[in-house]
């Protein structure tokens, strides 16, 4: 591997993965003073597990104590309620019901309020059918009995992460995409990167590589203590007013291996049921299959009859980074100046900003050029969420091109023109909303082929994952 000319710029940091917690990693150490470079492998950000998810913000009622997801869900959750109006970020207070369906359900319901007063969420407590059934009058009849969780929010997935990387580009960081770290070499101090756009050099590499964690680890560590073992979660869209079906996150008593499938409002107001649990080989496979669709929508009709009247918008699967262990892996090479942040499975957007602290408070005997950023510059979030202000709801707009959605022409020149445009139609869909709705695109795609000219790569029109 050729050696970088000495005339490079030297980041204090390189955060590998451009995921949720690589995102709030570069928010948190660039906001600390240091001169950040972010390195994602794919064309987007958010491209790898963080593209799907459940996007729910975890009080971490259900997580193990003492555990070190545990302290960074608690964390996180607690600085994201701090920041998030002076973010612009949207929340959802919906709190969420933990429901028992059987007499084996039932009995388990005490010891899992008592786990979360252990982890210090006192307002945990039971309630009877028949109050749960009050709340929430949609719900079955079968129903035994459950728990309310009142701290949970549903927030959108997003909007979140690109506020937070697009605060770090703001303030100085680096983002650069189609750059995979291939190899690496620490000498005197300094770790000399093998990157597909280029070499990088770097005091410090903190690794939030996703799916890859184990082969990053790998690449530039020699081994890994830990194997990704990818976990598939397919999800059923159902239209916009089966939303009125649950005002609460409806969850199930969780397993030793799943949270099991959810019921939950969407940030941009679906309701949504799932994910499965699926162990798999692949790391980029996240297909889904018409009969695990088919058992989804039928356990959200078992636990909602009234959802079998409401037509499904849309499907959806993404890949959880799951590991031999239950807990989160995170570690540091002290003598090499290496962080490695892996094994971050469903609560990662929960945890991102906790995990962030997590590893900002490591001595890993690096020091950054620059102090702290005492006013830190704050752009514009994406306007994502259909319970807050919605840019169409403004004048001069230049008009709505995505209908079911409600985005508009400012939206989409913003995005396609703001410091972090997206290049593929995938990113511009998680930067606006355009497509995501009942017609899947079929209106919209001529008016934003031709407002997208010259700026997606393939153009809309040609294959985009």
């Amino acid at each position: 591997m050729s050696k970088s000319l000495d005339h490079d710029p030297i980041f204090d940091v390189a955060i590998i993965g451009a995921g949720v917690v690589g995102c709030a990693m570069a928010r948190r150490f660039t906001l600390d003073g240091a001169k950040v470079v972010v390195l994602e492998k794919a064309a987007e950000v958010l491209d790898g597990a963080s593209k799907a998810n459940s996007a729910i913000l975890h009080t971490g009622f259900d997580a193990p104590p003492g555990s070190v997801e545990q302290s960074c869900v608690a964390a996180g959750y607690a600085e994201y309620l701090d920041i998030r109006d002076g973010l612009g970020l949207p929340v959802l207070k919906t709190g969420a019901m933990v429901l028992a369906w059987n007499d084996e359900q039932l009995a388990s319901l005490p010891a899992l309020v008592e786990k979360a007063h252990q982890n210090g969420v006192l307002d945990v407590e039971l309630r009877s059918r028949e109050a749960l059934l009050e709340a929430e009058p949609a719900l079955s009849p079968n129903l035994k009995g459950g728990f309310v969780v009142p701290g949970e929010y549903v927030i959108d997935p997003w909007a979140t992460a690109h506020a937070y990387i697009l605060q770090a580009i703001a303030n100085g960081a680096v983002l650069r995409r189609n750059a995979e770290v291939l190899g690496g070499v620490f000498e005197d101090g300094i770790w000399d990167l093998e990157v597909t756009s280029g070499a990088v050099r770097a005091k410090q590499v903190i690794n939030c590589a996703g799916l890859y964690g184990d082969v990053t680890d790998a690449r530039l560590l020699g081994q890994a203590g830990f194997t990704i073992k990818p976990r598939k979660g397919q999800f059923v869209v159902f239209d916009k007013p089966a939303s009125e079906l649950a005002g609460a996150v409806l969850l199930p008593v969780p397993t030793k291996t799943t949270k099991g499938v959810v019921i939950f409002r969407t940030i941009f107001g679906n309701l949504a049921v799932g994910p499965t649990a699926e162990e798999q080989e692949s790391r980029t496979e996240a297909t889904t299959e018409t009969a695990s669709l088919h058992d989804l929508r039928a356990k959200g009709i078992e636990m909602l009859p009234a959802l079998a009247q409401f037509e499904v918008t849309t499907v959806y699967a993404g890949l959880r980074p799951a590991t031999e262990h239950q807990d989160y892996q995170i570690s540091q090479d002290v003598a090499r100046n290496y962080v490695s942040v892996s094994g971050i499975r469903s609560t990662g957007l929960s945890a991102a900003l906790g995990i962030a602290r997590h590893v900002a408070a490591m001595n890993v005997g690096v020091a950054f050029d620059g102090g702290p950023i005492k006013n830190p510059i704050i752009p514009s979030a994406d306007r994502l969420s259909n319970y807050h202000g919605r840019d169409w709801e403004d004048a001069g707009h230049g008009g709505i091109i995505c209908h079911c959605e409600l985005v508009t022409k400012r939206e989409i020149l913003a995005a396609l023109n703001g410091p972090m445009a997206p290049t593929t139609l995938q990113g511009l869909k998680r930067r606006t909303r355009v497509t995501m709705g009942r017609c899947q695109g079929f209106y919209c795609t001529g008016a934003l082929s031709s407002l997208t000219q010259g700026y997606l790569d393939p153009p809309i029109g040609e294959d985009d994952e």
